[in-house]
């Protein structure tokens, strides 16, 4: 099992803009996709060599204040960070998540260990 302490994602509200009738990934989205992927390389010390398999994935979010939040609304932003991040090939790989809600921290962050499954 591996665990990282990541930024708490956008809202995808905000993690996407449409631009003359395309969608584009916001300067938001691609700051927090930035900073995944440092927190991830800071972390491990390294680029990580993707994981291949299946995964199952355990979600601690401690947002940044008191507004009320559809948690499904963290899971994109994170999970392709992840991807982007080399941490998996992709989150297809994701078999199953267990998530929760926290109390609010300054700033907010995430925590996500990642479990590789035996097939």
């Amino acid at each position: 099992m591996i665990t990282f302490v990541l930024p708490f994602p956008p809202s995808m509200n905000t993690y996407w803009r449409n631009l003359n009738g395309r969608t584009l990934l916001s300067a938001k989205g691609r700051k927090y996709k930035n900073d995944v992927a440092y927190a991830v390389y800071e972390q491990l010390k390294k680029k990580p060599v993707p994981i291949t398999g299946n995964v199952a994935v355990k979600i601690e979010f401690y947002p940044p204040n008191n507004i009320r939040r559809d948690m499904d609304n963290c899971f994109k932003a994170l999970f392709d960070s992840l991807t982007t991040a080399k941490v998996w090939c992709d989150d297809s790989q994701i078999k199953r998540i267990e998530a929760k809600w926290c109390e609010p921290t300054k700033n907010g962050s995430t925590i996500i260990s990642i479990l590789t499954l035996e097939d």
